[in-house]
């Protein structure tokens, strides 16, 4: 169990007793109103990653380098949304841990991330083989020898 998910309401209650001792149901009143305030905020933030989300293709991604570029460990996956704009393409189980989601861009280079308990702790960055060159061919704008 995370530590967070206990301190956070533990905090907002000592806050209210606080409040309480020092200025009684004013005081009560003001903090809770801070902290649904508090609440509302990340709620919207939340809806609005996801709606924007909604409206791209599943699994999609503009660049694929600028996404492996900007992860780093421990990202929430909420983040890594409203980073790509869109949901990832889910490879594991449902309710599986650990969660793998895949991001495709249009040069079909494709980022593909691990969360465990919704926080990133691995990414994969693979880019397309090229197809139609033969196997000893130089690579396009190469001089040839």
């Amino acid at each position: 169990m995370q530590l967070k998910k206990i301190l956070v309401p533990v905090g907002g209650v000592l806050l209210l007793v606080a409040a309480y001792r020092a200025y009684r149901w004013p005081g009560v009143a003001l903090v809770a109103g801070g902290l649904v305030m508090w609440l509302l905020l990340h709620f919207n933030r939340m809806l609005h990653v996801l709606k924007r989300a909604a409206r791209s293709p599943v699994g999609y991604v503009g660049s694929a380098v600028m996404l492996q570029a900007r992860l780093k460990p421990g990202l929430p996956l909420l983040h890594v949304v409203a980073l790509t704009r869109s949901l990832g393409e889910q490879l594991s189980a449902p309710e599986a841990q650990p969660e793998q989601y895949r991001w495709t861009d249009p040069s079909e280079a494709s980022v593909t991330c691990e969360f465990v308990q919704g926080k990133l702790v691995r990414w994969d960055f693979r880019r397309p083989a090229a197809a139609d060159a033969p196997a000893g061919a130089p690579a396009a704008g190469t001089p040839a020898p």
